[in-house]
């Protein structure tokens, strides 16, 4: 683990900051750096480039947005997860909606907060988080425990709200690799059927491929076995 030597003392907890807007991770890094106990190793801007930056650091914490201008900070913090190990992300991001709540859970964060929390409570989170434990701000808590108490039926619903829950199957096996004439059989469907609810897939996700779609899904965790 990287830590900064301080006073030959005392050691600083240290930080990766990934967001795509520097006015923002400028003053986050004044933030976080104001209190002492913590400093900024290396920032990102892209979801690619994000585990580069912490495998080479080694921090005690990433600080993840999850809109980045090549991909979704969800799929980066799975990597980060998997690659890194013991490397805690904490989400600090405007997205307070269920579906990407239960995803960053999915993929490994330890924490998330939506973009506004106070100083004190980022400060908190920092530290809770880096040393393992879990932060939630206080409406996120109660969400995340009606969102886990629910069915998977639910909680897919939950992740794409704007699609029915025939639309969400249909997304699942699309994200499990099936083509059209699988899930038509999967689902006892006629192809026809499949073609017209996938349209639909594409429009209320604001996706134009196939390809698009799946990543979509597979970032919320759908698709695994």
């Amino acid at each position: 683990m990287c830590r900064v030597v301080r006073d030959s003392v005392s050691a600083a907890l240290c930080v990766v900051i990934v967001d795509d807007h520097p006015l923002f991770r400028a003053g986050l890094r004044a933030a976080l750096e104001s209190a002492g106990d913590i400093t900024v190793v290396a920032e990102a801007e892209t979801a690619a480039a994000a585990p580069e930056v912490v495998a080479a650091h080694r921090p005690d914490l990433v600080i993840m947005d999850l809109t980045l201008p090549d991909g979704s900070g969800i799929e980066a913090t799975r990597r980060i997860v998997a690659e890194t190990t013991g490397v805690p992300v904490l989400v600090l991001t405007m997205s307070d909606d269920d579906g990407s709540l239960l995803a960053a859970m999915r993929a490994g964060a330890g924490g998330y907060l939506v973009k506004g929390a106070a100083r004190d409570e980022v400060l908190h989170a920092v530290r809770t988080v880096a040393a393992g434990g879990a932060v939630f701000g206080a409406q996120t808590a109660v969400r995340l425990t009606a969102l886990l108490a629910g069915s998977a039926q639910r909680d897919d619903e939950r992740l794409f709200p704007e699609l029915t829950a025939r639309e969400c199957e249909v997304l699942d096996l699309l994200a499990r690799g099936l083509d059209n004439r699988h899930i038509a059989r999967r689902l006892f469907l006629a192809e026809k059927t499949v073609r017209n609810h996938i349209t639909h897939i594409f429009e209320k996700l604001h996706v134009g491929s196939r390809a698009e779609a799946v990543a979509r899904a597979r970032d919320f965790g759908l698709g695994a076995d």
